[in-house]
């Protein structure tokens, strides 16, 4: 059989891809200095020289591959020239690739520090480009050799089968194989590997007791003597939220009128087999503890590990003097991205269960007497919250509105009101119809001047236009993102741009450090923003400017948390969760 036409043909493919691998290609090259010049330019969020290099070392590597591929195809396909490139052209190739590589390098730190002076960040320093290189080289080596394991295998395996079975048929199965082979070990062993180990090791931090979070003594905090959860059952993240809430006294030194202690139930994963038990438990608990009695109740949907974002609830507890109750269920033990992955349907099973239990219950209440009821959710929590609840439940008993901040990009009813926002309205920042119903928010406030007054639903994304986790779109790779074509936000760098392929992965590592921006930029929701939203949607009275503005001087101190988790592994008041 070797002596085939047919089967030396297909043989000869493979050798010219292996030696695409093996041997310098001048055109993998050209491309790969482009994708790799391409992955130092701007885009949402600041990288560090560690993740910047390890992405342009990807895109290097996916540029020579894309590169190699050409040339295996222009020689398979027996067009002139095919593995004989001239001097005249190769040799200035590599010139012009060493260019770009150089000239990519050289504009680098400008390029981060264009970012990070939007978001008010000191500048790199003069060694980042240096270090940047060598972690692209390192990666781009790695990626070269897995390149060439693959094609190896190939054509090993080709060469064994094809004693057997038909060439075509042989070089077929062995690239089906290595293909499967190699996304096996990717998905199926490493991903479920490092799951089950993120999973255990979530689990074991979660269950940590913090000697700085002792149990509370008062019977009516969650978790206190005559709780219905036990204070060890409510996992890091709930003893956080728990007992870090703001006392009566610390409102009424600020406020200089009488407040009541805010009301917080959590119910841990720990407290209840499934959904509905949890659910079930945390109104019990919420009654308990006379959370219907007050004026305002919010339904809050936590981040993957179970985290609620203290800039979102301490400064709400404020507006409202403590006359306010908040429960929330914890649906996982891993972070945010991971629970998307790994659990994504889990999240919204468990803040439909919670909003089915409590809502219930509330529409048995007299109108007149029972709390407003409002929906909070950040991130993951923010999609789940909005999974939450059916229109048509709800059409003759509405609740009173939502705060959704950094809504992940997948969140369906916020991409289907941002697609059909008003004509000549930005998508970072959409108007919808008159208003009455959906606002959108960012650092300066809402985009209408002067509103039409709000209906009897009021909801406000919060969204910043430097947040990726709002604003990626799988279309990125192929496609320049509209919000792109229209006046960027104040916090993104005028020298953003958009270039196939790399830019889909440059947003996909700025949704990884996405955490890791200043507050009040990318994915980090500052209080004094969720204070604006508050006002808005709960209605707040009896606070004049000069209040407003003293509280969100108020909340600017950070006051550092003695007890960050996962998701929020810094200042109590820095966002991190995701």
């Amino acid at each position: 059989m070797s002596g085939n036409p047919t089967a030396r043909s297909t043989s000869r493919w493979l050798e010219i891809a292996a030696a695409g691998f093996g041997r310098f290609s001048w055109l993998g090259m050209l491309l790969g200095a482009l994708f790799f010049a391409s992955a130092l330019t701007p885009t949402l969020v600041p990288r560090d020289w560690l993740p910047q290099g390890a992405l342009a070392g990807l895109c290097l590597f996916i540029g020579y591959a894309v590169g190699v591929f050409f040339s295996w195809l222009w020689a398979y396909l027996g067009l002139p020239g095919g593995n004989t490139i001239p001097a005249l052209i190769r040799y200035p190739a590599i010139a012009i690739s060493l260019g770009f590589v150089v000239n990519s390098l050289w504009h680098s730190a400008a390029w981060q520090n264009s970012v990070r002076a939007a978001m008010g960040m000191p500048p790199v320093d003069s060694a980042n480009p240096f270090a940047v290189c060598g972690v692209a080289i390192l990666t781009f080596t790695i990626l070269l050799a897995f390149g060439r394991l693959a094609i190896g295998l190939v054509a090993m395996l080709d060469q064994r089968m094809r004693h057997y079975i038909p060439r075509r048929v042989a070089v077929i199965l062995a690239v089906t194989f290595t293909g499967l082979l190699f996304w096996s070990l990717a998905s199926d062993v490493l991903a479920r590997t490092v799951f089950r180990l993120l999973d255990a090791s979530y689990r074991q931090y979660d269950a940590l007791l913090e000697p700085e979070r002792p149990r509370p003594l008062q019977s009516g905090k969650t978790g206190g003597p005559a709780s219905l959860i036990a204070w060890n059952e409510l996992g890091r993240a709930g003893r956080e939220f728990v007992a870090s809430a703001p006392h009566a006294s610390d409102i009424s030194a600020l406020t200089g009128r009488p407040a009541l202690e805010p009301v917080r139930v959590y119910v841990g994963l720990q407290s209840g087999k499934t959904p509905e038990d949890r659910a079930r438990l945390a109104l019990e608990e919420l009654k308990r503890q006379g959370g219907f009695s007050r004026s305002v109740l919010i339904l809050i949907t936590p981040t993957g590990t179970g985290w609620i974002d203290p800039a979102a609830m301490d400064t709400v507890e404020y507006l409202h003097e403590g006359d306010i109750a908040s429960v929330a269920v914890q649906y996982s033990y891993l972070s945010s991205p991971l629970s998307l992955l790994a659990q994504s349907r889990y999240g919204a099973e468990t803040a439909r269960a919670l909003f089915s239990q409590i809502y219930g219950y509330w529409t048995t209440l007299p109108r007149d007497k029972r709390p407003r009821l409002y929906l909070q959710g950040l991130s993951l929590g923010a999609m789940n919250s909005e999974l939450s609840t059916r229109l048509f439940e709800m059409i003759d008993d509405p609740i009173q509105g939502a705060v959704w901040s950094g809504p992940p990009f997948v969140s369906t009813t916020w991409q289907n009101i941002t697609e059909d926002r008003n004509p000549g309205s930005l998508v970072r920042l959409p108007q919808f119809r008159d208003g009455r119903l959906v606002r959108f928010m960012d650092q300066d406030g809402f985009p209408q001047k002067e509103p039409r007054p709000w209906g009897p639903i009021r909801i406000v994304y919060l969204q910043y236009a430097s947040d990726p986790i709002v604003f990626f779109n799988f279309q990125d790779f192929y496609k320049s993102p509209n919000w792109m074509s229209e006046p960027l936000g104040h916090d993104v760098s005028p020298q953003l741009r958009w270039y196939p392929i790399v830019t889909g992965f440059q947003l996909i590592l700025d949704m990884l450090v996405a955490n890791k921006t200043p507050m009040g930029f990318g994915h980090v929701y500052a209080p004094q923003h969720y204070i604006d939203a508050w006002v808005a949607v709960t209605d707040v009275r009896g606070w004049s400017e000069d209040q407003l503005l003293a509280l969100k001087k108020h909340f600017e101190t950070p006051k550092i948390s003695s007890a960050p988790t996962k998701d929020d592994p810094g200042s109590i008041y820095e966002g991190r969760g995701g």
